[in-house]
């Protein structure tokens, strides 16, 4: 039985879902472009003019921390939550 006290979810210690099916990858696949491009199009337009003087691996340097965080905790569990129904299915 889990407790407050208890560090991590079921999903970190991977025991949750036990004996359930995964969703397809494409599902992923799919969740993850749909969340992906818009937040890097926006990213990308609004950091544009403030790291242009920058080289590309630079730029990227700065970028995709940024992203990663957001698909991470922000858009993923957001966009898993949403879908939840069709990825069951």
């Amino acid at each position: 039985m889990a407790t407050t006290n208890d560090v991590g979810t079921e999903q970190d210690r991977g025991t949750a879902g036990v004996g359930a099916a995964h969703p397809p990858k494409w599902k992923f696949w799919l969740l993850t472009l749909l969340g992906l491009y818009p937040m890097l199009t926006v990213l990308i337009t609004v950091t544009g003019p403030l790291l242009e003087d920058l080289p590309t691996p630079l730029r990227l340097a700065v970028i995709l921390p940024i992203a990663v965080a957001a698909m991470v905790w922000g858009i993923m569990p957001f966009l898993t939550n949403r879908f939840a129904g069709w990825l069951a299915r």
